[in-house]
């Protein structure tokens, strides 16, 4: 198994990043903030205004939050690229809340597993935002926004679509809105989720759910239909007021996926399953 934290698509997230300088500096029209990694308790104990993105699905979200209070939200379309309809999101969610960018005090945002494309963009946009504006950034993993949005008590995986009928898949504790990992994020088959995690239920499924959801025994699995980007958000004030955001220069994509030889193997194998 192999955890890629975006190295290898450090040329394709410049590129991105490069045209999104640009927006945050069309958005905010103002003289970047210096930077400082550390934060004072004055500052911690302000409820941060939090703007909350999610391209790790390829739908994703928005969502605005005056600390856990969500303001407003935008869910996105699967049909459109998030390199399009992103920076629009954010508009709109600016606009229902009546803010302005240069308001925002903490960027969340889902750091992976998911969309290899789309991760790159929402990482590469909020960092581009946090750097202009000298704001921290908390990351979240896009499963434990999953538990998290879930709303279940008690013991579940969390499930993503990880593509060529393979998902990511991740076991946790969810007791009043706290979310504890219970094992490390896999890149797994279906078979392999069943086999390795049999005795826990429910499964929570996100994203582009009902294409891969009949995979696994049905009454074993739960349809998300909410968007991750308000969960996100919660998820991230907590991570703020636990002192652990990070600078945007520290960023990186956490891409749960297997080897390449793993992935050729299942695929081969899948392949040579009789159809019908």
């Amino acid at each position: 198994m192999v955890y890629d934290h975006g190295d290898a698509s450090q040329e394709s997230t410049r590129e991105v990043s490069t045209c999104d300088a640009q927006l945050a500096r069309d958005f905010t029209a103002g003289t970047a903030v210096p930077l400082s990694k550390s934060m004072n308790q004055e500052t911690r104990d302000l409820q941060p205004l939090i703007l909350a993105v999610e391209t790790a699905t390829r739908a994703g979200d928005v969502a605005l939050a005056r600390a856990a209070k969500i303001l407003a939200s935008q869910a996105g379309d699967a049909s459109i690229s998030h390199s399009t309809n992103l920076i629009e999101m954010i508009e709109r969610v600016l606009g229902q809340a009546n803010m302005k960018l240069s308001g925002i005090d903490l960027f969340a945002v889902a750091v992976g597993p998911g969309s290899f494309t789309g991760l790159r963009i929402g990482l590469a946009t909020v960092k581009a935002f946090a750097v202009h504006l000298g704001r921290m950034v908390a990351p979240v993993s896009t499963l434990a926004a999953v538990a998290h949005a879930s709303q279940v008590q008690g013991e579940l995986i969390s499930l993503l679509p990880a593509g060529r009928g393979e998902v990511f898949a991740q076991h946790f504790l969810a007791v009043d809105g706290e979310v504890t990992e219970l094992d490390q994020a896999q890149h797994l088959s279906p078979r392999a989720v069943l086999d390795k995690y049999r005795a826990v239920v429910p499964y929570i499924f996100a994203g582009e759910a009902r294409i891969a959801a009949g995979s696994f025994t049905q009454n074993r699995v739960a349809i998300l239909e909410k968007p991750l980007a308000p969960a996100i958000a919660v998820l991230g004030y907590r991570t703020y007021r636990e002192g652990k955001s990070i600078a945007p220069e520290d960023l990186r994509a956490a891409y749960v996926r297997a080897s390449d030889a793993e992935i050729n193997e299942r695929w081969q194998q899948l392949k040579a399953q009789p159809q019908g």
